[in-house]
């Protein structure tokens, strides 16, 4: 199947299903923080081209600054709903319009901020906008929950300038990996693994790994 028609059918199926859940989740998070209860975020997409990545918000409202672009494992910015939406990853269940709109795929290399996008990457790193980014991706799935988890910053090291330096490169090459490998297979796998991690995963933490520069474990 065409990859293009597959994320239509996909995402028009999540919607359907999923629709109540993002119904209560949006009601949550009006009944626990002043504010929208939608939150649009500026990524790059195909080709370099920005557009409005929806999400349910999780912080407060005006806590999303240039210089805290990052989430920490513990941020104090975000809501005690906004902290439950999260593990459970139904704050991004809004992205499936985007799929619908053609911003994103329901698989592919993660979104990343456009200012960070702009400032950060290296025009060899520039080639994973080439394709899709996706709402899952094999590098969530294979450091789930996150990076941050398995690699915090050091003290007194700032998330955002650790997430530049570290964690960035990490999943840019494993989104160029994506790109060079992807399958029809691969989607389904992704797609399979993603779900297991959060209906059971995030009942408990995997062991931590730490990562070296081009996404390998190292001791």
């Amino acid at each position: 199947m065409n990859k293009r028609l597959f994320d239509i059918v996909v995402a028009t199926s999540a919607i359907l299903v999923t629709w109540p859940l993002m119904l209560l989740g949006a009601i949550a998070t009006k009944l626990a923080s002043p504010g929208p209860a939608f939150h649009r975020s500026k990524r790059a997409g195909l080709r370099g081209r920005p557009f409005d990545m929806f999400k349910l918000r999780t912080m407060r409202l005006g806590a999303d600054t240039l210089d805290r672009k990052i989430t920490a494992a513990a941020d104090d910015r975000i809501t005690s709903v906004g902290r439950l939406l999260r593990k459970f990853k139904i704050d991004e269940l809004p992205q499936f319009w985007n799929v619908l709109r053609g911003d994103m795929s329901v698989v592919g290399p993660r979104p990343e901020d456009w200012d960070l996008v702009q400032e950060c990457y290296t025009p060899d790193q520039r080639r994973i906008l080439d394709v899709r980014p996706g709402i899952a991706s094999p590098v969530d799935v294979r450091w789930y929950p996150d990076l941050t988890y398995h690699d915090p910053p050091p003290e007194g090291v700032s998330m955002q300038d650790w997430y530049v330096a570290r964690h960035l490169p990490i999943q840019v090459a494993e989104g160029l990996r994506y790109a060079e490998e992807q399958t029809a297979w691969l989607d389904l796998r992704v797609i399979a693994q993603t779900i297991f991690c959060v209906l059971a995963r995030s009942w408990w933490l995997p062991k931590k790994r730490s990562p070296s520069a081009d996404g390998r474990e190292t001791s």
